[in-house]
């Protein structure tokens, strides 16, 4: 399986493609990796060094990989933090070249806007583009709690209403929705849950809430997600495997104390979890 990876990439520690490439690698999927931005480390850290690259820096290299001849073996395109609208159109246009190529490609898109706590992080534009052009062209999104709401214009409080919200996504066009972070009235204190939906089914996944706070997790996951659901057809069945494989990961950050999540250390998570956890139909 190969995978096209456009998404922001850090020199020290794990996220966006830092940690998307490597989750993907261990599963034995090739990656080619382009990189949105380039920076030191996480912007989280409050000192940072690098740039961000422009669309036609995207592009030229999109080309390039285009004049290879191997756009028609690329099984899927994942993006994740864009960096501009500009990048956003230019990842988009990626994805539509890779699905002319291979009508079997999917584009896996995960919305990155903002966090619960923090509001939207990103520059000016992209939180619009994320729902106009985005959202519309991708078959499969990964939007986190604050996500969902933000892209459908809702508040959603309970399980009901994350529900509703998952449908009006899911009517702008992707087939394929997995919601990370969500709590909502239902949710237990010590726990998080997971919402994943298609046209089979929509499943709720709960995993005990671990003592960490770290970056990257949600790239890992979005990638892993992608991944099994690539090779499986299934949402509830990604959203196992996914979702077991980075808390292993996490669980292993937590016992060692770590800021950034232990993804070479507890690398054999990736593959088999140390722990299983079964979604439940919702």
């Amino acid at each position: 399986m190969n995978i096209l990876s456009l998404q922001s990439h850090v020199a020290y520690g794990h996220v966006g493609n830092a940690a998307a490439v490597f989750a993907l690698q261990r599963l034995g999927i090739e990656v080619w990796p382009i990189h949105t931005v380039q920076f030191s480390n996480h912007t989280g850290y409050g000192q940072w060094r690098g740039r961000a690259f422009d669309a036609g820096m995207i592009r030229e290299l999109v080309q390039g990989i285009e004049e290879r001849g191997v756009l028609g073996s690329c099984d899927g395109v994942l993006s994740g933090y864009m960096g501009s609208a500009e990048i956003g159109a230019a990842i988009v246009d990626a994805a539509a070249l890779v699905k002319r190529a291979n009508p079997r490609a999917r584009y896996c898109c995960d919305p990155v806007v903002g966090d619960v706590g923090r509001g939207i992080f990103v520059q000016p534009g992209i939180a619009e583009f994320m729902r106009t052009r985005a959202v519309p062209a991708a078959d499969i999104v990964t939007p986190n709690h604050f996500e969902l709401d933000h892209l459908t214009g809702r508040t959603t409080t309970n399980l009901s209403d994350a529900l509703a919200a998952v449908d009006a996504l899911r009517a702008l066009g992707p087939r394929a929705v997995l919601v990370t972070s969500l709590v909502t009235e239902e949710t237990p204190d010590d726990a998080i849950d997971l919402l994943a939906c298609d046209d089979v089914g929509r499943h709720r996944l709960r995993t005990p809430k671990l003592p960490i706070s770290v970056n990257g997790a949600g790239d890992a996951i979005a990638a892993l997600f992608f991944a099994h659901y690539l090779r499986t057809g299934s949402a509830a069945e990604g959203l196992s495997r996914a979702v077991s494989a980075v808390f292993g990961v996490l669980a292993h950050t937590a016992k060692a104390g770590a800021r950034e999540i232990a993804l070479i250390e507890a690398q054999d998570e990736l593959v088999t979890p140390s722990r299983l956890f079964v979604p439940e139909p919702v």
